[in-house]
């Protein structure tokens, strides 16, 4: 028997980062979130974001890579918010993501930033944010040409 346990921060924002979450809005998407990845084998520790984007934090599975769940996540999902037309217009996820291992050892401050971002983000933006992340795990961004 395979044991598996590779713990992933992921990070995604709504198209042309839009602020489309509301809270009650996002509340509802980030629990419909959490049933489909039961439904789908995704483990999924901790889930939480802002306006315009969502932080999880995931365990791969023996099976599973990056890109396999990220596309069930935000496609079912963008799916599942047109389908009950939660907005009066189509809902797109920008097609980039944020994806960063953790270890065990940072599991806990993890999680309480991932809970932490409503006040998080009081003072900082996605785009500031994103700009930390980048020069903390030293990341190249490619612009498309």
């Amino acid at each position: 028997m395979s044991h598996v346990r590779i713990w992933i921060h992921l990070v995604f924002a709504t198209k042309q980062r839009e602020n489309l979450l509301s809270n009650g809005l996002r509340i509802v998407f980030q629990e419909h979130i959490l049933s489909n990845c039961q439904k789908k084998d995704i483990f999924l520790q901790a889930i939480n974001g802002f306006t315009d984007h969502l932080h999880l934090l995931i365990s791969l599975g023996k099976d599973q890579s990056i890109a396999q769940v990220v596309q069930l996540i935000k496609g079912e999902s963008s799916f599942w918010i047109n389908r009950n037309h939660l907005l009066p217009y189509k809902f797109y996820w920008q097609d980039d993501y944020f994806a960063v291992s953790v270890s065990e050892s940072q599991m806990e401050n993890v999680v309480k930033y991932i809970e932490n971002q409503e006040e998080h983000h009081k003072t900082k933006s996605f785009n500031e944010e994103l700009n930390e992340f980048v020069l903390r795990y030293g990341f190249k961004v490619i612009m498309d040409s």
